[in-house]
């Protein structure tokens, strides 16, 4: 068996050589050359794969260490016999961390402030749950799920809920066109329904909202900006870094645990495929529900993004090395 591994997947090296020939390789040398004659692919965001990359080649699995797959032309995969896996929920308790620990120190008020949380998976269930447990008021908005009748939120409408709260924070997909489209999910008209003054933050995908219009938006000082994805990364809106109040590098899930997680989740699906025993020892386990998080002190404690930011503003340029040299963060324990 032989498989690529993208080179910035940490805690992986050593864990495979016992059942496979391995190949890790920076994302710009995972070719179709490379690729042809492998079984199986572990990457990140930067690998684009679909036809482009795995036509012709004998790769029965697609495993990336991301929860998101936009990067991965999933239909096109399975019509071919390609197995394709994601990480879902992996860094989820990680961007909670992010999401959190940039809130309460740019002045959200958990005894006062709205948050409205759009999305409600693996990352939207954790902010809105660590909220509510510290007192906060969070209100939520996901169109596929109040179809669904997934559990008894009382979901809003998107503009109700742009128009309600202190705080917008998005944990959406990144997908384009049908009736849940995501791309540019908020644009210029839904920007002009946030009550001035309040924050947008986006640690979901970059084009979820559009980097144009909320430029304009943030440089007007009409609402408080928390960017860390972004669209066109690495190449950034200059005018969104310069006036948001947290600008960071595509790095809100980067906890160590959440890195963890994902490796063992990708050799998990290794496992699966190809009906191999590995070694995951010392991988961090699936994200526990705390049964209390009291103010959320100890997530304020663990990280302070204006570090990030300064890192960021002082060399826009650096996107792509500051996310992969990083040095993970440890999540908050209750």
């Amino acid at each position: 068996m032989r498989i690529i591994i993208d080179d910035k997947i940490p805690f992986i090296r050593q864990r495979l050589e016992p059942v496979a020939e391995v190949v890790y390789a920076d994302p710009s040398k995972i070719t179709k050359e490379l690729v042809k004659d492998a079984d199986a692919l572990i990457v990140r965001t930067r690998t684009l794969c679909g036809a482009e990359l795995l036509k012709d080649s004998r790769v029965k699995l697609v495993a990336t260490a991301t929860i998101g797959t936009d990067h991965i032309d999933s239909e096109w995969c399975r019509a071919n016999g390609i197995t394709v896996c994601n990480a879902a929920g992996c860094n989820a308790p990680g961007v909670a961390q992010y999401v959190w620990a940039a809130l309460l120190r740019n002045g959200f008020d958990i005894s006062s402030h709205t948050l409205g949380v759009i999305g409600k998976g693996h990352i939207g269930t954790i902010v809105a749950d660590w909220g509510r447990k510290a007192g906060a008021r969070a209100i939520v908005c996901d169109p596929p799920r109040k179809r669904a009748r997934y559990d008894d939120e009382d979901y809003l409408p998107l503009e109700t809920l742009l128009k309600e709260a202190d705080a917008v924070t998005l944990h959406t997909p990144l997908t384009k066109g049908g009736i849940d489209n995501t791309f540019h999910l908020i644009g210029e008209k839904e920007l002009q329904l946030i009550k001035p003054g309040s924050i947008l933050i986006n640690a979901s995908r970059g084009p979820v909202v559009d980097n144009s219009a909320w430029a304009e938006a943030a440089q007007r000082k009409v609402i408080r900006s928390i960017v860390d994805v972004w669209e066109g990364e690495p190449s950034i809106d200059s005018r969104l870094l310069e006036n948001a109040i947290v600008a960071t590098p595509h790095i809100a899930g980067y906890s160590r645990e959440g890195k963890e997680r994902a490796t063992r989740m990708a050799l998990e699906a290794v496992e699966k495929e190809f009906g191999v025993n590995i070694d995951k020892s010392g991988l961090e386990g699936d994200y526990k529900v705390p049964s209390a998080v009291g103010k959320l002190e100890k997530v304020v404690d663990s990280y302070d993004p204006a570090i990030d930011t300064e890192a960021l503003r002082n060399d826009p340029l650096s996107f792509e090395r500051l996310r992969s040299e990083y040095q993970y963060r440890m999540e908050p324990r209750f």
